[in-house]
């Protein structure tokens, strides 16, 4: 893992955008507060990596990691994941696997970076046949669309389930956004925010673009 700060860090890219878009979703949009528990989804990206660390750093009490590879996802613990889950395998099985993690508790926090098929297989986790007394309100942020543009959202999600939907409400103002960026950047020279890159020639930087990077940024080097 490489910390964020540096020229490798800076030059991949991925720290301008990525992390102070991670930290603003979950602390400006979703609210996060210390002791909520967090769920993620697409975990396995090189954002979805960076909330899971942010989200520690923020005061989560438990985060869970949700990724469609495999590789990264035996990596995510190291990052402060408290347990993952596997999204490509099939819906009932998905939501079985959301209701299991959410315990007695539940998830304060939704961060979707895929929507599609994983967000349908959460709702249906947690729609309740049943009147009961909300406890806890699950604040959704939808993200990005990496499994899917839409869903098929049944009304009775919205009726049984204490859950607030909110997208993450275009740029944020400048200033705001340095803050975010002064944020990231001090965890980063402290070395508690880090990503991992990859080293590439400028000669080969056409094969390697065209390849998937498994939730590294590329760092192009003379």
């Amino acid at each position: 893992m490489t910390p964020l700060t540096g020229s490798d860090a800076l030059g991949a890219g991925a720290e301008a955008s990525s992390a102070p878009s991670a930290w603003l979703t979950l602390a400006r949009r979703a609210k996060l507060v210390a002791g909520d528990n967090v769920l993620i989804l697409g975990a396995t990206g090189v954002t979805g990596q960076l909330a899971i660390r942010i989200a520690k750093l923020l005061g989560a009490s438990r985060v869970v990691a949700a990724g469609r590879n495999p590789e990264i996802l035996g990596r995510l613990p190291g990052l402060g994941a408290d347990a993952e889950i596997q999204l490509d395998v099939p819906a009932s099985q998905l939501s079985d696997a959301f209701a299991r993690e959410a315990r007695a508790s539940g998830f304060q926090v939704v961060i979707d970076y895929v929507w599609g098929e994983p967000a349908e297989a959460f709702f249906a986790a947690i729609t309740r046949k049943e009147f009961a007394a909300v406890e806890s309100e699950t604040r959704y942020v939808q993200a990005g669309e990496g499994a899917g543009p839409t869903i098929a959202l049944p009304a009775a999600v919205l009726r049984s389930a204490p859950v607030t939907i909110m997208g993450t409400a275009g740029m944020p103002p400048r200033e705001m956004l340095l803050g975010a960026m002064n944020k990231v950047l001090a965890h980063a020279a402290s070395g508690e925010l880090t990503i991992d890159t990859e080293r590439v020639p400028l000669a080969k930087i056409e094969e390697a673009w065209e390849r998937e990077q498994r939730g590294k940024r590329l760092v192009v080097i003379p």
